[in-house]
């Protein structure tokens, strides 16, 4: 269920990236702050590759990001990143070992290859949610209600409802 999961929440940022012009997607937002549409896209897409990246040694950092500014100004571009993560997702579980630097201390924690990919999940649909607050100013953008919201939350909108 997780990678059906993943993939329906990559294939909605795909379909709103393919909704946007180049220039609604570099261009700052202020609703966003100032960031831009790309900027979220290029965060949510890192962290998957971060990942990807890291699978084979086991130690994931995500600190270490490529920051790849083609990521953020070229929505074809982040529509090929997406999909080779999509291609990459079926992996075995595996311990998998967090590590950052907080207040010039390195940290490490246990984790594993699910979790991350969990974590990666609900990092990606917080961002979209920022998001979606951006594009729900033009009203020719068609975003799916779902986009941007928990999984646990559309489940509970599906109690409410019967």
């Amino acid at each position: 269920m997780l990678i059906p999961s993943i993939n329906n929440s990559l294939n909605g940022l795909v379909g709103l990236l393919n909704q946007l012009s180049n220039s609604e997607y570099y261009n700052p937002c202020a609703s966003l702050s100032n960031s831009t549409i790309g900027e979220h896209t290029r965060h949510i897409i890192e962290m998957f590759q971060c990942l990807e990246a890291n699978y084979e040694a086991g130690i994931v950092n995500y600190d270490n990001r490529k920051r790849n500014i083609a990521i953020q100004t070229d929505t074809e571009f982040a529509i090929s990143q997406i999909r080779i993560i999509q291609d990459s997702l079926e992996k075995q579980n595996k311990k998998i070992e967090l590590q950052q630097i907080i207040d010039g201390e390195e940290i490490r924690i246990d984790s594993n290859h699910f979790r991350e990919l969990l974590y990666n999940l609900e990092h990606c649909i917080h961002h979209q949610a920022l998001i979606k607050v951006a594009v729900l100013q033009n009203e020719t953008i068609i975003v799916d209600e779902n986009f941007g919201v928990a999984r646990s939350t559309i489940e509970y909108r599906k109690q409410c409802v019967q």
